[in-house]
């Protein structure tokens, strides 16, 4: 069943009375405006550039989902009225979906890279599409046929689904489908069109209007339309040499190992060494309260001293790095996994972690994944396998108001200690030498 959140953005995105609580080591955001204006209420259609292929708006295929809802953020005024859809139970298995009922266009991102692979208009009469200089679709300028074809030019013949009673036209990166009345079924054959009678106008002098557009990456030469041919939509490439989704490799009470840029920061490091491995980190933030100090032994301070210890923050790798406030060197890893479903979701971006044990070997590889590695798919009853049972867990809460998603559960191993959420995948990895 999917999850529907509105008119809030979930975890960082803001937008609605409930703010999700800070991510580690951030400091609480203030309580955002409640924006008033009810769903269905909307001031009229608003006109989008449209550029087959690459984006429809500020919205671009490929971009992260955390990059989307900085652009939902920065026009509230347009963008008031969001839905985030996911599959609550199985995450990885259904699209993430952000959808605008106001302006009838929602956004399809891959759920393992949280990438857009997908933009779908599914009320033409919602949004008007600006191409070149010609507008389509809105209130006043009916997408027919008859006015597609003017605009776009000719083309190859589409495809007709007779079980769905739709027809396809496809351009580079972009299709329209068209729904055609059961009386005119005989001018298709074979699942395409007859030759030279695309359906411009239909026998009676009518001309079908669409009823769906898609934007989708053209570098595969793809079909991309209703039913089974939306899932033919992929994810355009990420550019040669960009970080995001990089693999980064972990062995337990040792180091990170980051492919793409091949650092590798140990256990011990200074701030120093991860300016100059990472860069300038995003955020610096003092962690006030060790509240795990209580089920440590072997520190005696009270619950409530202040232990000087401060993060760096690197959202946009989906890490935060804790050092002590005394050695100033590298005491904690906290990985994130990004999942909708969790408080810090759209706080980071997800970080593409493998962990093996430190006496594995041969695994410093990009891909080289075994079946005795962890990584964000990874289960929790797939972890206890990997890892063995670890006892009873800690309960991580927030309370109902400040976090809608319920509690978690910590569990904690000899160097590494997760975080899972109530549908079995893995929120967070700490990693720490025992």
């Amino acid at each position: 069943m999917q999850a529907q959140r509105s008119p809030a953005m979930v975890g960082g995105g803001g937008g609605g009375a409930a703010t999700a609580p800070a991510p580690v080591g951030m400091p609480s955001q203030a309580p955002l405006p409640v924006r008033r204006r009810c769903e269905g209420t909307a001031m009229g259609a608003i006109t989008l550039d449209l550029r087959p292929g690459l984006h429809v708006g500020p919205f671009t295929l490929g971009m992260p989902i955390s990059d989307a809802f900085a652009q939902i953020e920065h026009q509230p005024n347009i963008y008031d009225v969001v839905h985030v859809k996911y599959f609550d139970e199985e995450p990885l298995k259904s699209d993430f979906v952000i959808s605008f009922p106001d302006h009838g266009f929602h956004l399809r991102f891959d759920p393992w890279s949280q990438r857009l692979r997908l933009i779908e208009i599914y009320d033409v009469k919602r949004l008007q599409l600006r191409y070149a200089t010609s507008l389509i679709g809105g209130p006043s300028t009916l997408a027919t046929f008859a006015a597609v074809y003017a605009i776009f030019g000719p083309t190859f013949p589409g495809i007709y689904d007779n079980e769905r009673g739709i027809y396809t036209l496809f351009y580079p990166g972009l299709s329209f489908a068209f729904p055609i009345p059961s009386q005119y079924t005989n001018l298709f054959t074979n699942g395409e069109v007859a030759e030279a009678d695309l359906p411009l106008e239909f026998p009676d002098g009518t001309t079908p209007v669409t009823c769906r557009v898609s934007i989708y990456d053209s570098s595969t030469d793809s079909k991309v339309g209703v039913g089974s041919l939306m899932n033919k939509a992929a994810v355009p490439a990420l550019p040669a040499g960009s970080l995001y989704m990089e693999e980064v490799h972990a062995k337990l009470g040792e180091e990170l190992w980051f492919t793409t840029g091949g650092q590798n920061i140990p256990f011990g490091a200074s701030p120093q060494d991860v300016w100059t491995e990472l860069g300038r980190p995003c955020g610096i933030h003092q962690k006030q309260v060790d509240q795990m100090v209580i089920h440590s032994a072997s520190d005696p301070r009270p619950r409530t001293t202040l232990c000087g210890d401060y993060f760096y923050n690197y959202f946009s790798r989906g890490i935060d790095i804790l050092f002590d406030g005394q050695t100033h060197r590298i005491k904690k890893f906290v990985l994130h996994t990004n999942f909708p479903g969790h408080s810090d979701f759209n706080s980071y971006k997800k970080c593409n972690f493998v962990i093996y044990d430190a006496e594995a070997e041969g695994t410093y590889q990009p891909g080289n994944v075994s079946k005795n590695c962890i990584t964000p798919r990874t289960k929790w009853e797939q972890v206890k396998e990997i890892l063995g049972d670890c006892g009873r867990a800690a309960i991580q809460t927030q309370g109902s108001m400040n976090n809608p998603f319920g509690s978690t559960f910590v569990y904690g191993y000899q160097n590494i200690a997760f975080e899972v959420m109530k549908n079995g995948y893995i929120a967070t990895v700490t990693l720490f030498q025992s």
